[in-house]
């Protein structure tokens, strides 16, 4: 019989279904839940089992994961008589691993202590890609004993795994990460439609920017996206949108001024508005090709 603890996941999206598949790769007994029965019936094909709520899911977990789009969902499997707090056992490992307010995940720590709950903020970065490989980066607030009893389960899911600080600071640390995204992917985006427009074979600049101090994650994971206009959702503009949110408030909370971020910002909302929001966030090239007076 496994010693490993018993997982509860919550939330098989984008990167829920692939991650909770790598816990069960790494024989991990995963209960999951979420709305979808196409997706329940993914997990329960690689090797988990369905749960038809919440609190079943929960019941006898040792451990439970949440990977849901933003911090309503996050209150929303929470709270409430039906929620985690309520049915969960005091002494479970809540790990959150959506990408929300730092405010929210203070206040869901203080909420679950009181049940004798304890709670990580652990979210990640690596798009589809990272969550398939299992090769994310994992930015984590909370308790250090907290972070060491989670970390053989996170090593499951990523290779880079940080204790940021207390609790919301895992989400303040993604909240840069997902500033520094989206200007470097804008960055390449303006870079594209510049080399397009002057002529130049587009793969062999990118080769070789790639190669140099202009290289970066970014550019290397994005590079086929810009050069088959392939805007598949690896991590949709919807949610970019949500996440600058996030850190335009964080910042101005704290009087950090962040003027590049701001544009960019209204970039990605500009996006959105034209419909575009379904879309990767690499998708931030047709809105500079709309601007230089392209037609998509």
């Amino acid at each position: 019989m496994s010693t490993l603890p018993k997982i509860a996941w919550i939330g098989l999206g984008i990167m829920g279904s692939p991650m909770s598949e790598n816990l069960i790769k790494a024989d991990y007994d995963v209960t999951g839940f979420t709305l979808e029965q196409d997706k329940l019936d993914r997990l329960t094909a690689a090797g988990g089992k369905a749960a038809g709520s919440i609190a079943e899911a929960v019941r006898d977990a040792d451990v439970v994961i949440t990977m849901v789009p933003a911090s309503p969902q996050v209150e929303a499997v929470s709270y409430g008589p039906d929620g985690i707090l309520e049915n969960a056992r005091p002494g479970t490992l809540l790990i959150d691993m959506s990408s929300i307010t730092p405010q929210t995940s203070v206040d869901l720590a203080k909420a679950a202590a009181d049940k004798g709950i304890r709670v990580l903020d652990a979210p990640v970065s690596g798009g589809e890609a990272g969550a398939v490989e299992a090769v994310l980066s994992i930015m984590v607030g909370g308790e250090q004993a907290d972070f060491d009893a989670a970390k053989p389960i996170l090593e499951a899911l990523g290779r880079t795994i940080v204790l940021c600080g207390p609790h919301g600071s895992g989400q303040t640390v993604k909240a840069a990460n997902q500033l520094i995204v989206a200007v470097n992917i804008q960055a390449c985006a303006e870079a594209v439609v510049f080399l397009e427009k002057s002529g130049v074979d587009l793969k062999a600049a990118l080769d070789v920017l790639g190669g140099g101090l202009a290289g970066s994650t970014v550019l290397m994971r994005k590079k086929d996206n810009f050069l088959h206009r392939d805007f598949k959702p690896g991590f949709r503009i919807d949610l970019h949108h949500k996440d600058m949110g996030i850190v335009t408030d964080a910042a101005r909370n704290v009087g950090a001024a962040l003027p590049v971020g701001a544009v960019v910002a209204q970039l990605v909302a500009s996006l959105r508005a034209q419909g575009d929001g379904g879309l990767d966030h690499s998708a931030l090239l047709r809105a500079v090709e709309r601007l230089s007076g392209a037609q998509v």
